[in-house]
């Protein structure tokens, strides 16, 4: 993969949400607003553990330079999923935002205390959802310096 030409090379990002409407948003800040890096959409907790450990129908997946991960998902909620990254030797280093409708206090500290690299309340209002996704993205790829691909 080429970089492009503003020095911006695109990034993986890993979506773990099982809300269909907040996937749809999401993929549409991409599009509408012309993000370059690749989305890959896994819709529960286990699903998720699963790609990022390359098993199963995901052994050629590609390894993600950033996850955003919802708390409230089937199989495994997304404070388990954070819990089982943060303590793998080999995925820890992937920055995790955790974006969800959550707004306690007490969810806010437990992934501070394992580890979320951000924690990001989703809004309701479209255009908002879009410009926070937008922000997202421009954090990290063009202020913050990504571990490479391991």
């Amino acid at each position: 993969m080429t970089a492009p030409a503003d020095g911006k090379s695109p990034i993986e990002v890993l979506l773990v949400e099982d809300d269909p409407g907040d996937v749809l948003m999401t993929q549409e800040a991409f599009e509408e607003h012309k993000l370059r890096n690749r989305l890959t959409v896994v819709s529960d907790g286990a699903e998720a553990l699963a790609y990022l450990r390359r098993e199963g129908q995901y052994a050629d997946a590609v390894p993600p330079d950033l996850i955003l991960l919802d708390l409230n998902l089937p199989r495994r909620d997304g404070r388990e999923v954070l819990e089982e990254i943060k303590k793998d030797e080999e995925l820890r280093r992937i920055p995790v935002v955790v974006l969800t409708t959550s707004q306690a206090d007490e969810d806010i500290l437990r992934s501070y205390q394992l580890h979320a690299n951000a924690y990001v309340t989703k809004p309701v209002d479209f255009e908002r959802f879009i410009s926070v996704v937008r922000q997202i993205d421009e954090f990290f790829v063009s202020v913050v310096k990504l571990p490479p691909r391991g």
